[in-house]
């Protein structure tokens, strides 16, 4: 019984597709875990509330910078409606980059007070430059996926892993500070878009050329106009909640405090990384291409979350344990206190971790508006975490509070998405 498991696992295009993906991702995270005892030992916990701080900001400006129209780029069942939705995301990054460089000229002293940086103009023109390589970097991933070319994204992923933490570590040598993390950064996200570029335009240049239509681009942007109008806010939601905890722990408690957060969430998320980069790109196009065609959703659905579970139980159970011990082991004494935050927040990572096929049926199931209303409601509720923890509590504590409100909400998105999606199952099976 095992043996036939393990033939139709092999044999199985979806977990083919995965592995390509998974492949490129591994040797991206690895060489960042690999390297994260020098980087740390480089930076002090400042500059990465600093590097935190920015990517707060920048993630939040990011995740509305397609107007969500890369993710709906999946949704079309003819190419040449694909290669308009995939111009107009790219229109989309354009304008909210003109957007963000008024906004860098107009009010440049409120933006630099979100990172606590007093001589940090030039991190401005990186919020720029980040936001359009990161926008177009979406668009070009997306239009990979759809095109099953998996391996193409799975190269740039490589690329962007190991420029981003060698040129760290080059900047990290000559005392950078957090200058050198976000220029790292930018850096490794500007030679990664360029790949994707050269890779979709070599393939499919004449595709993309020969289906442009203005009149087919505007009939579309409306047709999937819930995207914009409420899977693009709900995005910014969720990206500002996932910001929020940096750019509040560095009010209450300080900058410092902050870098030690950021570190403890980019370690812990860099082995959750390596599996959902490569689920999220196959899985979505996986379930749309099965929705497209009437197929049964649930099941796919259960499998995916359920094996994401059994996957995160053992090494969450093992770093809620020792995960001081192994900080302080790995990175440096001065990162214990990373790894006592770190022991806490993996109770909402864990459930984190395993939300993603829930956010990516929601998206197929075209809940938007639904989504937008619940995101409203994370982001009030991890504010009140927060906010109360800042007044009341320690660091520590404001932390375990945030993170069991993390845990809670998320238990309930799972069960909430299973339900809808059965639901739908249950209908289209009866048709």
């Amino acid at each position: 019984m095992l043996i036939k498991y393990f033939k139709y696992l092999s044999n199985s295009v979806f977990v083919k597709n995965v592995a390509v993906v998974m492949s490129g991702t591994a040797v991206a995270q690895l060489i960042g875990l690999a390297l994260s005892p020098i980087i740390s030992r480089l930076f002090t916990p400042s500059d990465f509330g600093i590097f935190g701080s920015f990517n707060a900001v920048l993630l939040v400006i990011c995740a509305g910078v397609t107007l969500q129209y890369s993710q709906a780029l999946m949704l079309p069942k003819e190419d040449t409606n694909a290669a308009n939705v995939f111009l107009i995301s790219i229109v989309s990054v354009l304008f909210i980059t003109i957007i963000v460089i008024l906004a860098v000229c107009i009010a440049p002293v409120k933006l630099l007070s979100l990172l606590k940086a007093q001589d940090g103009y030039w991190l401005l023109w990186f919020f720029t430059l980040g936001t359009f390589l990161r926008g177009a970097n979406q668009a070009f991933q997306a239009w990979c996926i759809r095109q099953k070319a998996f391996a193409i994204t799975s190269i740039s992923r490589v690329l962007r892993g190991i420029s981003a933490n060698v040129s760290q570590i080059g900047l990290g040598i000559f005392s950078a500070g957090g200058t050198g993390l976000v220029a790292g950064s930018v850096f490794a996200d500007g030679l990664a878009t360029l790949n994707l570029a050269c890779q979709v335009f070599k393939k499919d240049f004449l595709l993309i050329r020969q289906a442009v239509n203005w009149k087919k681009m505007k009939k579309l942007a409306i047709e999937y106009r819930d995207f914009p109008l409420f899977s693009s806010p709900q995005n910014i939601l969720n990206a500002l909640s996932q910001g929020l905890p940096i750019l509040l722990l560095g009010y209450y408690y300080g900058i410092a405090v902050a870098g030690l957060y950021a570190f403890g969430v980019r370690i812990l998320q860099a082995p959750m990384g390596f599996v959902l980069v490569a689920l999220r790109q196959v899985l979505f196009q996986k379930a749309s291409e099965t929705h497209n065609h009437g197929g049964k959703l649930f099941p796919l659905y259960l499998k995916t979350t359920g094996g994401l579970f059994a996957m995160a139980i053992i090494p969450s159970v093992i770093l809620f344990i020792w995960a001081p011990s192994i900080f302080s082991l790995i990175f440096g004494s001065k990162w214990y206190e990373a790894g006592v935050y770190a022991r806490w927040l993996i109770l909402w990572l864990t459930l984190l971790f395993c939300n993603l096929p829930s956010t990516l049926f929601a998206a197929i199931l075209r809940q938007q508006r639904n989504l937008f209303f619940y995101e409203v409601v994370i982001l009030l509720s991890r504010t009140f975490a927060l906010v109360a923890g800042g007044l009341l509590l320690s660091a520590k504590g404001t932390i375990i509070l945030f993170s069991v409100v993390g845990c809670l909400l998320n238990i309930f998105y799972i069960f909430w998405i299973g339900c809808l999606v059965k639901k739908h199952t249950d209908i289209s099976t009866i048709k």
